[in-house]
């Protein structure tokens, strides 16, 4: 019998500071999971629901306090991909149900996460290749027919230094 031992990557968490969106979330901080590429790089591996300037495969450059916890403080090279953040709205034609968001934006096979039960606000990885006419399209019109509230692609083509960003 041969054992097979699987190429396992540990994933650290790396925690994004920001500052606050008057009538957002009150968090200042966000954590997203990462792949270390060195001592002081890795890879985004999950989608961000509050930060902007990043986006899932995004390689960002942290740097590690003395409690452990990994804090960006800037991006060392973007993946490309853009995050979409969608919002049923509540009384629409799709209720809360971040599902049907999901089987709306079907088409476009993007990889998508849900915040949470009591806030159903759906992100989106789309790839760097994806159709963004047509899923600007589709958002349009969804936000048009009281559907849902979108921001799309917020990330800027600058390199964002979240290490000079603070809480007021």
């Amino acid at each position: 019998m041969m054992a097979v031992i699987e190429n396992v990557v540990e994933k650290i968490k790396v925690w994004f500071r920001f500052v606050p969106r008057e009538g957002w979330f009150p968090q200042d901080t966000e954590g997203l999971w990462a792949t270390p590429l060195g001592d002081d790089t890795a890879c985004v591996q999950n989608i961000p629901f509050l930060q902007n300037g990043v986006a899932e495969g995004d390689v960002v450059r942290y740097q590690t306090d003395a409690d452990g916890l990994h804090w960006a403080v800037g991006r060392v090279s973007s993946s490309g991909n853009c995050t979409i953040r969608v919002v049923p709205v509540p009384n629409g034609p799709l209720g809360r149900s971040p599902q049907a968001v999901h089987r709306r934006l079907s088409v476009f096979e993007l990889g998508g996460e849900v915040f949470n039960d009591d806030f159903p606000m759906v992100a989106f990885t789309a790839p760097a290749g994806a159709d963004f006419a047509g899923i600007k399209t589709l958002l349009a019109q969804g936000q048009a027919e009281a559907w849902w509230h979108y921001e799309g692609c917020p990330q800027s083509t600058s390199v964002p230094d979240w290490s000079r960003t603070t809480a007021s």
